[in-house]
């Protein structure tokens, strides 16, 4: 038999992989499947190839046995012939040209796909057969014990083709076996460490007799991968050949490459001893191969990884030191991927260093086991990590420039909300009957004692630290023990060891001690300190700005920018708003924009605003304008081509007159990328930028407005009217408030900064304001800022948090407050008060930072508050410099931000922008102290990973709902993450897309918030939910979709007592609905949405005592019984007669009342004498309505009336006159004889002395 040659049959056998792929472009999509199905049969050949070309048999390793094994040696050799030739004989099959056997399948005039593909299933079939027969354990027992590669390249090579097959398989079981998917994945970074030791082993010098054992162990490694790697793709559809692949490749890797085994290890420290032996210059390796020594440290650092899962259960001891062997090892991986000419720098003894390091760190932690390092590390290893992290520390401070050494710094953010979070965290404690703790519950007594002693003194001492040398360490030291304390406890609950909380309880009360011992000597109050005092104690009287405000000083630019928008050259035309942060270029834009979308007689036929600021894509800023202009979701766009959306933004504005806004653009690539969307067709179209950039090289501009600053009197103004409104300024505060607008250098965001300060800030204290701005000469860029902080230090330690989270949020965005409500309550933000709710509190908290400038709110509930608030992007860039300053909060922008992430390991929050979960646990940071885990991106369907959740055991925050878990072939199959569960303090979970929740979540005992951010349908959830007894809010953001309580086991199963929102499936026929609704007893908010089996039946409500809030999507019951203290209904999609609604205005509460789409069905209206007594808001929207009439004493206390795609209604009630209350009625998409009627109402209460009444018309 001839064989081929080993390098030609290896280039053959690639160009046969080239020509199949050929062949598979040409047959398109009619046989790609076929083709791809056989391509990949003949990759998994490669490696077997590789091996049986190469391998030679080493005698040196058996010269004894020689004679006694000659037989089998000629056995051996006449098996990797065979094997070779059938290799060859299947390969042959697809070579280029005549000889190949589907040549006659190929040819122009074969075009019959049938004959095809039975040819190509029949080659595939038969490169199975190859493996069932050629490739058995059995054949290759022999082989691998007496034949090798023997060179380190063709060992690598071996391994790094199984790799590239391993690449492919995972990402195709994706679709099939997810468990075995993870497996692979593990596999693969045991044999990339396999790889990058043998190279590192190699370079280092290692050579002979030290590498032949290392070598040796690697290929046998690599074969047996191989095989199991080939039965998995031959085998994919077979669930029981899968689930014995899954056990066979981890039993691989416990007992062949990781080193469990004594006599793997051996062959480890062996050849790492050799390399750090060898005479070799690490100098030298460093400089040539510096990106090989890179990789054995990155595999290195997964190892480091692997042994943190296990960190809670570690000794103290080995605490500290496993969190500097993680930092010190990561170091020396981001330090060793810097580029090749700043790695050059670094002096030779340092690189020495390195070299001699990196052979000591494989040692060590090769060396470590985690049942070791739970039960107590062996002297030896013990002295081996001291000395090992003794010299990583070293490096690190030699290389500070580089990495700037890491303080352990405790977040110093509302320092005295840490103890009431450790007053709590005790009680918990003190509560639990876990084996784990051994502390006597009367110690724990003792210590809340000393604690709220503590808190009480150092409370006193707030404003005197800074003045007291005393003071100050004392309460640096009650923080860091209380922090210390915390972080302790917290783990203690998780499982960890209760070994330091005696030592714990000592210290506080040793400081317990020292502060009796000066309190007597504190005297309190000072003058000096009054304005700080008033600070924390003084409600704001700032007044609340309303939404669209004129504002003050922008009447001359309104009046120019309007001019140019509608007059001048017909061709279109470019106008940038540019001046400096704070000037309100964005205000004076949001101004005209609003007047010309509003007016009566819109000159533009299309309006759009697209907020660009520094970080945009294409794709964003696109579906941006089309949201803007349809007023769509951006879901709708998230899936499209970037290019088809461009598109479709030019198709929209072709021959039409168009307004857009282009508002904080920050540099030329942004309009590059849109600028061809937006057509010229002479028709006056028109196109607004808002820049800090003063000009931009485009064509269609004219001059750039530079919006100026206000002058000293228009400051003042502005500064009256945010403080007094029209009441005007006192005299005697005339001349110190001129003084402190004049030192705001003419800077509106300053300006009502200021105001804020000085609303809180008692009047005959101004003077010091006023001498606090004006302290220091400096520059305008610099003035908001110092007002910033002048403002943020003005603020009460309750809201300084409360500030800074809105860093977290995406910059120029809305921020929903029912989701701060949530996270501020699970973050421990809010003050406990006697009689409020969290929701109330948070209103409060909220509108003091409006009051106080800080926060805008951008949309408003129908009857007054929040509904969504925004930050100037100013504060927003103070609030992420402060956040980070002060430990509080840590922001990263992107993949290449993670993986370069350095800096100390007491993390306590963490914001991860546009990447996904995978790729935390692939950057290898680990922070066990970490509170909160925010991911912002744009919502996107990633294939099931862990998501590295697990080593961050003490989170209470868990945000993944711009993430849907892929686990099957749909993309709307989406998974619960099973990590979740296992993290007990979580308070707050955002998901998206689950299916059913699993009966593990009952672990999860603390959850207050579970939100669905989004949903395709209805959320099985398990019996164990009732068992969460501390849960407040089940919702899922789409209003068409709810979750389905379990109707079995509700007789033994506790109640929900504090749940109050809910999004609920409803199914009217079920018999249990009545008794789960029984179980739900606090319930205020409820959103109803049918479940599938939902049938037409009455929906009984009214046991729901404190339901306040109620909406009913899509469901057409008979009747609904509603419950006496209702305030709020929605109703959509109901279908309901009109007949049905005097049983809605019957409701003594109701205060809003939305009535959309097909809600009610009928023409006619007809409003009884008594109904609707108290209603304040009504919308009626998507209705065929025809006729609505109503009595006097109807809608007396009515304030503002919402009309939307009412089309046939002819008239509005016109005892809506008599309304005294009345402040707006709005109407869209509604006839002309609706908007007269409005106006006559309008006159009549005009007449009537009203003349605040706003009629607001949209198109």
């Amino acid at each position: 038999m001839q064989i081929a040659s080993s390098s030609s049959f290896t280039s053959f056998l690639d160009s046969t992989l080239d020509h199949l792929d050929l062949l598979r472009k040409r047959f398109g999509l009619k046989a790609h499947g076929q083709f791809g199905k056989l391509e990949k049969g003949l990759t998994l050949l490669i490696p077997f190839d590789l091996y049986a070309t190469n391998c030679r048999r080493y005698q040196e390793m058996h010269w004894e046995q020689d004679l006694e094994d000659k037989g089998k040696t000629v056995s051996d050799s006449l098996r990797l012939s065979i094997i070779l030739f059938r290799i060859q004989d299947l390969v042959r099959t697809f070579m280029p040209g005549p000889e190949s056997t589907v040549f006659t399948y190929i040819q122009p005039g074969a075009t019959n796909l049938n004959d095809i593909e039975t040819e190509l299933s029949r080659f595939e079939e038969n490169i199975r057969l190859f493996f069932e027969t050629e490739i058995r354990p059995s054949c290759n027992i022999s082989l691998l014990h007496h034949w090798s590669l023997g060179d380190p390249r063709l060992v690598t090579n071996l391994i790094g083709s199984v790799l590239r097959n391993l690449d492919w398989l995972t990402c195709l079981f994706r679709t099939f076996n997810n468990t075995l998917r993870f497996v692979m994945i593990t596999l693969k970074a045991k044999l990339l460490f396999l790889k990058s030791f043998i190279c590192f082993a190699t370079v280092q010098g290692n050579e002979g007799k030290g590498l032949i054992v290392p070598l040796i162990h690697a290929e046998v490694v690599a074969v047996k991968a191989a095989r199991l790697v080939s039965i998995c793709w031959f085998n994919r559809n077979s669930e029981q050949v899968c689930n014995e692949m899954e056990s066979q490749i981890s039993q691989l890797i416990r007992e062949e490459i990781d080193p469990v085994h004594p006599q793997v290890l051996e062959t480890y420290i062996q050849a790492l001893t050799a390399s750090k032996l060898s005479r070799s210059s690490h100098t030298l390796v460093l400089e040539k191969n510096k990106h090989l020594l890179a990789n054995f440290i990155d595999c290195l650092l997964y190892n480091v990884m692997e042994l943190l899962e296990y960190f809670p259960s570690f000794s103290v001891a080995v605490k500290d030191q496993m969190l500097i062997l993680h930092e010190g090892v990561r170091f020396l991986s981001i330090l060793l991927r810097q580029p090749q000419e700043k790695f050059n720098g670094l002096h030779d003894q340092m690189k020495e260093l390195i070299g001699f390091v990196a052979c000591d760190a494989g040692i060590v932690i090769l060396s470590l086991s985690a049942t070791e390092m739970i039960e107590g590390l062996a002297k030896e290893t013990d002295l081996a990590l001291f000395h090992l992290v003794k010299v990583l520390k070293f490096i690190m401070a030699e290389l500070a420039q580089i990495y700037p050494p890491p303080s352990f710094s405790f977040p110093w953010t509302n320092e005295l909300g840490c103890f009431d979070f450790l007053l709590e965290s005790l009680q918990e404690l003190s509560n639990s009957e876990a084996d784990s703790i051994h502390f006597p519950k009367d110690h724990i007594h003792r210590v809340k004692e000393d604690l709220i002693f503590l808190r009480s003194f150092l409370e006193n001492i707030v404003t005197q630290r800074n003045q007291n040398r005393k003071l100050q360490p004392l309460w640096d030291r009650g923080m860091e023990v209380a922090y210390k304390a915390k972080l302790l406890i917290n783990s203690i609950v998780s499982g960890d060891k209760s070994e330091c909380l005696d030592t714990l309880a000592g210290d506080i009360e040793l400081m317990r001690t020292e502060a009796l011992g000066i309190s007597d000597s504190l005297s309190h109050g000072t003058d000096a300190l009054r304005v700080s005092n008033n600070s924390a104690d003084t409600t704001s009287k700032l007044r609340t700005p309303a939404l669209n405000e004129a504002p003050v000083g922008l009447d001359e630019a309104i009046k120019t920018i309007t001019c140019r928008l509608t007059g001048g050259s017909r061709q279109l035309d470019i106008i940038s708003i540019v001046g400096m942060a704070g000037l309100g270029k964005t205000t004076l834009a949001n101004t005209v924009y609003h007047r010309m979308k509003n007016s009566d007689c819109r000159r533009f036929h299309i309006y759009a605003w697209c907020t660009v600021s520094q970080a945009y894509s294409k794709h964003d800023l696109l579906a941006q304008i089309l949201c803007s202009i349809h007023r769509g979701s951006p879901a709708k766009y998230l899936n499209q081509d970037e290019n088809d959306l461009a598109e479709e933004v030019r198709r929209v504005l072709l021959r039409n007159r168009y307004l857009i806004v282009l508002d904080d653009l920050w540099d030329i690539k942004a309009w590059n990328l849109l600028e061809r969307s937006f057509p010229n067709d002479a028709n006056g179209s028109r196109i607004i930028l808002t820049s800090r950039i003063h000009s931009f090289p485009l064509q269609h501009a004219s001059e750039p407005y530079h919006l100026r600053q206000l002058t000293d009197t228009e400051s003042w103004a502005l500064l009256q009217n945010k403080i007094f409104g029209k009441e005007g300024c006192t005299p005697t505060l005339n001349e110190v408030g001129f003084q402190i607008a004049k030192n705001c250098k003419g800077l509106p965001l300053t300006i009502v900064l200021v105001a804020g300060i000085l609303a809180t800030t008692e009047q005959d204290c101004w003077k010091e304001v006023a001498e606090t701005l004006s302290s220091s000469t400096i520059v305008e860029a610099d003035q908001c800022k110092r007002a910033l902080e002048l403002s943020y230090s003005n603020l009460p330690s309750h809201l300084k948090p409360c500030l800074l989270y809105f860093g977290a949020f995406p910059k120029d965005e809305d921020v929903p407050v029912q989701k701060l409500i949530w996270l501020w309550t699970a973050e421990g933000f809010l003050q406990k008060t006697e009689g409020k709710g969290s929701e109330d509190v948070v209103d409060e908290y909220l509108m003091d930072l409006v009051q106080r400038s800080l926060v805008t709110v951008t949309r408003q509930r129908s009857i007054g508050g929040a509904k969504a608030c925004r930050i100037h992007d100013l504060i927003h860039e103070f609030c992420v410099e402060k956040a980070k300053e002060e430990s509080f909060l840590q922001i990263l922008h992107g993949e290449n931000n993670l993986f370069t992430l350095t800096g100390p390991h007491n993390l306590h929050r963490l914001c991860i922008y546009n990447t996904e979960p995978k790729n935390l646990k692939n950057s290898k940071v680990f922070f066990p102290n970490l509170r909160s885990l925010l991911f912002f991106a744009k919502w996107k369907v990633v294939p099931y990973f862990p998501t590295g959740v697990l080593l961050f055991k003490l989170l209470r925050v868990l945000d993944l709902g711009n993430f849907s878990f892929k686990l099957g072939n749909f993309s709307f199959k989406s998974g619960f993450p099973m990590e979740v569960v296992l993290l007990v303090h979580l308070r707050y979970l955002a998901l998206s897309r689950i299916f059913s929740v699993p009966s593990d979540i009952a672990n999860l005992s603390r959850l207050e918030t579970f939100f669905l951010m989004e949903s395709l349908y209805d959320v099985v959830l398990p019996n164990t939910i009732w068992n969460i007894q501390t849960l407040r809010h089940l919702c899922i953001k789409s209003s068409r979709c709810g979750f389905r309580f379990p109707a079995d086991s509700l007789a033994g199963s506790p109640d929900l007592k504090h749940l109050e929102t809910l999004s609920l499936a409803i199914d009217s026929s079920s018999q249990s609905l009545q008794k789960i609704l029984t179980k739900l007893p606090s319930i205020r908010k409820l959103k109803c949405a049918p479940s599938s089996s939902s049938r037409n039946r009455i929906l009984v409500l009214d046991g729901l005592c404190r339901l306040e809030s109620l909406k009913v999507d899509s469901l057409a019951p008979l009747e609904i019984k509603f419950p006496l203290y209702l305030k709020k209904l929605t109703l959509s999609r109901t279908r309901m007669p009109w007949t049905e609604i005097s049983t809605i205005g019957k409701l003594p509460n109701l205060e809003v009342l939305k009535l959309r789409h097909k809600a009610f069905v009928g023409d006619k209206w007809e409003t009884k004498a008594g109904e609707f007594l108290n209603l304040r808001f009504l919308e009626l929207s998507s209705l065929g309505l025809r006729s609505w009439t109503a009595a006097s004493d109807n809608f007396s206390r009515l304030e503002k009336l919402v009309l939307h795609q009412c089309g046939k209604l002819k008239q509005v009630p016109s005892c809506l006159g008599e309304c005294s209350n009345l402040e707006m009625i709005k109407l869209k998409r509604c006839c002309k004889a609706a908007v007269t009627s409005v106006k006559q109402i309008q006159e009549e209460q005009m007449e009537a002395g009203n003349e605040g009444l706003r009629v607001v018309l949209g198109k």
